[in-house]
């Protein structure tokens, strides 16, 4: 019988380990494994993360940091499994997590998945990703190999815009490429970018693969209505197309919104079943940041802590 288990090994799931091993609670972790994304969180697809706090210039890698994560949550005594949970019963109590390998009870239940960047899979991505293709303009667009060139950014929603107007600060000129010919942002969004001096609005058109070897020097986009294929050389492409929170595998037993991000009472990180807490991108649409992770991984280790209490299970 576990106290606590925690699903999910990204900044998030681990801080949620390390404040949970410290309280005694021996918490275990299910890591992942396929699906839902990488082991570790999306920072493990993520080069040099720069505003992390702590790791001044020239930052840390992000498959380093996540390492740094998990091995200081297991110095406190958490257990890991690289397992996909597969199914959760939420019906009975104590909730019964099963992966592929192994079912295990638990009091409480703290979901910590992720989202994840929905990708164009055009034919360069593979290969580019990380070296010029980027899903984060927070985490990369300060980054050497973008600076001061010429950027692309792939959607037409408000993120979008918000993605194109912080690359400004950095790059040459950003061209927003949107399959029709209007964006689908607020009107106030809209005007920000068809009113901001570097951002160039690229209509009807799609990105049909990104050029360059080891690092992006193009991108290839074709025009929707005239079929016309051109290459536009530039240093880096940003994807605004949305995230895909990681929550299927609750089968609807947890409330989330029409997309499918977890649902919390507000500033905490209970959600609308008793004993699960959720923390991370798969609650978060709005910062999805390694730090906001972070610190509301804290939050739930403490939020379960004390249901626990509560409930006199120590």
């Amino acid at each position: 019988m576990e106290k606590v288990t925690i699903i999910g090994s990204g900044p998030a799931g681990f801080t949620a380990a390390i404040y949970a091993a410290r309280a005694n609670l021996k918490p275990l972790v299910f890591e992942g494994f396929q699906s839902g994304g990488t082991p570790g969180g999306q920072l493990m697809t993520t080069t040099e993360v720069e505003n992390y706090p702590g790791f001044p210039h020239p930052g840390i890698r992000g498959p380093e940091l996540m390492e740094r994560f998990r091995k200081q949550a297991q110095d406190y005594g958490t257990r890991c499994f690289q397992e996909d949970v597969v199914e959760v019963d939420l019906s009975r109590r104590p909730f019964r997590v099963k992966s592929a390998e192994r079912e295990v009870d638990t009091h409480a239940l703290i979901v910590a998945t992720g989202a994840t960047a929905k990708r164009l899979g055009v034919p360069g991505e593979e290969r580019l990703w990380t070296k010029g293709i980027s899903a984060c303009a927070v985490c990369d667009g300060a980054l050497p190999i973008v600076r001061q060139k010429d950027l692309v950014v792939v959607g037409g929603g408000d993120t979008a815009v918000e993605e194109a107007t912080y690359l400004t600060k950095f790059a040459a000129m950003v061209h927003l490429v949107h399959r029709r010919d209007q964006l689908r942002a607020s009107k106030i969004m809209q005007e920000r970018a068809l009113k901001h001096p570097k951002i160039r609005l690229v209509w009807d058109t799609v990105l049909v693969d990104a050029e360059g070897t080891d690092r992006v020097t193009g991108a290839r986009l074709q025009n929707v209505k005239t079929k016309e294929v051109r290459v536009l050389p530039c240093g880096g492409i940003f994807y605004a197309i949305g995230h895909e929170p990681s929550s299927k595998f609750l089968g609807g037993q947890v409330e989330t919104d029409e997309v499918g991000y977890i649902k919390v009472k507000q500033g905490r990180t209970l959600t609308s079943v008793e004993g699960v807490f959720a923390c991370g991108d798969v609650v978060d649409k709005v910062y999805r940041q390694a730090v906001t992770a972070a610190g509301t991984g804290c939050m739930a280790a403490l939020d379960a802590e004390r249901w626990l209490t509560e409930k006199g299970i120590d």
